[in-house]
């Protein structure tokens, strides 16, 4: 039988971390060899896992990407909220070492992607495009990882000159939710994805770790890994 996959779990104290920590003790297929959280040394840690999960903070990112490098291990983050420059770290890291690196782990969101995409090219330039997300009170970023990348979609296939039109909302306990509004004359089409628990960020960023030990160095996003 084939060895489970030794995880490093960065962040593993927040709401993400403790989720996939509790998921990992019924998977088979993975082992949480080591956790880290804020003022833990990461290095010690990284020599004796084959992927890092990363749900800390995006400020942790360029320590990560380089304990990383030094022990050629695989990465999978999760963080969102990265700057220009971390965002660079990162794919300079993935030159050398394989990177999942997505804003939403969820099948269901990365579906919604595809479909967005999908969607944008048969409406074409008769149809505007916007999107609403909602997420709990206490998420630090606005607009979500998410709904930046759904926007990203739609500009790049709509090949607009102006951003999409975000509306952010913050308010209870929301784990996560997106919707993609076309309109067209007399017609609307909306494609919403409503997040009920964080499992399934979690199961897909476990998903993530056993897929990109072993590949070749790159960048890989959450599509990559289910083969969309």
């Amino acid at each position: 039988m084939k060895r489970p996959v030794r995880v490093l779990l960065v962040g593993a104290a927040g709401r993400m971390g403790k989720t996939v920590s509790d998921l990992a003790k019924t998977d088979p297929k993975v082992d949480i060899v080591a956790q880290c959280d804020l003022s833990d040394p990461i290095e010690p840690a990284m020599k004796n896992c084959d992927v890092a999960v990363d749900f800390s903070h995006a400020d942790a990112v360029t320590d990560i990407c380089h304990a990383a490098l030094r022990h050629h291990k695989a990465l999978v983050i999760g963080t969102t909220g990265h700057s220009q420059e971390q965002r660079r770290t990162i794919e300079e890291t993935a030159q050398s070492v394989p990177i999942v690196f997505a804003s939403n782990f969820s099948v269901g969101v990365n579906v919604l992607f595809w479909v967005t995409r999908k969607g944008a090219e048969l409406l074409g330039a008769d149809f505007g495009a916007e999107i609403v997300e909602t997420h709990h009170k206490m998420k630090k970023d606005a607009p979500s990882g998410t709904a930046k990348t759904l926007g990203e979609i739609l500009k790049t296939t709509c090949k607009m000159e102006n951003e999409v039109p975000i509306q952010s909302i913050r308010e209870g306990d929301v784990v996560g939710e997106h919707t993609v509004i076309f309109k067209g004359a007399s017609e609307r089409l909306e494609l919403t994805h409503r997040a009920g628990s964080r499992e399934i960020f979690a199961r897909g960023a476990l998903r993530g770790a056993q897929w990109v030990v072993g590949k070749p160095a790159g960048l890989y996003s959450m599509q990559d890994v289910l083969g969309l």
